[in-house]
C-alpha cells in the first residue's frame, strides 16, 4: 500500500447534488459526513469527514440556498455529471515560499486568494490557498493552502473519521505529473493509465472503502 503524502490536508470530493452525495457516503461507509458551512457568493457549500489527524475529506456541491453566483462554481461541479475526486490540497510551511519554489522550478501554482466560511457553530475559519488558471487542470498537483491562526477544520466538534489508507492517481504521461509534484513539494503515487483519476480509500465499519 501506498505512504500516504506528507502535508497532505484535504481531499475534494466534488459533486453536482451534495445531498445525494453524502447519502451515499453514507450508505457505503456507515459514517456520516458532518456539514462544514457555505462558501458565501460561490454557491458551494461542503461537508467533512476527518481521515485522520490533520487531515480531511471535503464533500462539495451547490448551494441550493444561495443565488446562482455571477462566475462557475469552485471546482468545475458546474460540470459534473456525478461525484468525483477531482483534486487535493498540501499545507507548506510557508505558502509563499512554496510558491515561489514552484515558480522558480518552471510551475505556476496561481495566484494566493483569502477565503472564509462560518462554521454551523459559527466559528469563522479563514485561509489562503492558490488559485487560478495556470493550475495543472489534471487535478493531480495539488493547490497549496495556509490555515494561519485559523481554527483546522478537523478541530470541529462531532468530526467522524474515517482513516486514509492510500491516495493514488492515473494519468496517460505519469512522466508529465511528477516533475509538477516535485515543484510543489508533493509526493503521489502516479501509474499511467488510459485517463486522469485520483482515487483513495479509507478504513471504515464496513471494511475499506475507495472512492474515485
Amino acid at each position: 500500500m501506498n505512504a500516504l503524502p506528507a502535508r497532505l490536508d484535504h481531499l475534494v470530493l466534488a459533486t453536482p447534488e451534495l445531498a445525494a452525495t453524502v447519502a451515499e457516503f453514507t450508505e457505503r461507509t456507515g459514517i456520516v459526513p458532518v456539514a462544514g458551512g457555505a462558501h458565501v457568493g460561490l454557491g458551494t457549500r461542503n461537508c467533512l469527514v476527518s481521515l485522520g489527524g490533520s487531515r480531511y475529506l471535503e464533500i462539495i456541491g451547490p448551494d441550493p440556498e444561495q443565488p446562482e453566483p455571477s462566475g462557475p462554481r469552485p471546482f468545475g461541479v458546474d460540470g459534473l455529471a456525478a461525484a468525483r475526486t477531482v483534486t487535493w490540497a498540501v499545507s507548506p510551511p510557508d505558502l509563499d515560499a512554496a510558491v515561489a519554489a514552484a515558480r522558480s522550478q518552471g510551475y505556476d501554482p496561481g495566484p494566493v486568494r483569502a477565503m472564509s466560511r462560518r462554521r454551523p457553530d459559527g466559528t469563522l475559519l479563514e485561509w489562503r490557498l492558490t488559485d487560478g488558471d495556470t493550475a495543472h487542470p489534471s487535478g493531480l498537483v495539488p493547490f497549496l493552502i495556509d490555515w494561519s491562526s485559523s481554527p483546522h477544520p478537523t478541530t470541529a466538534s462531532g468530526l467522524p473519521v474515517a482513516p486514509l489508507l492510500e491516495l493514488s492517481a492515473t494519468a496517460p504521461v505519469p512522466d508529465e505529473i511528477r516533475p509538477l509534484l516535485s515543484a510543489v513539494g508533493a509526493e503521489l503515487t502516479v501509474a499511467a493509465g488510459p485517463v486522469v483519476g485520483l482515487s483513495f480509500t479509507v478504513g471504515t465499519p464496513r471494511g475499506p472503502v475507495t472512492f474515485s
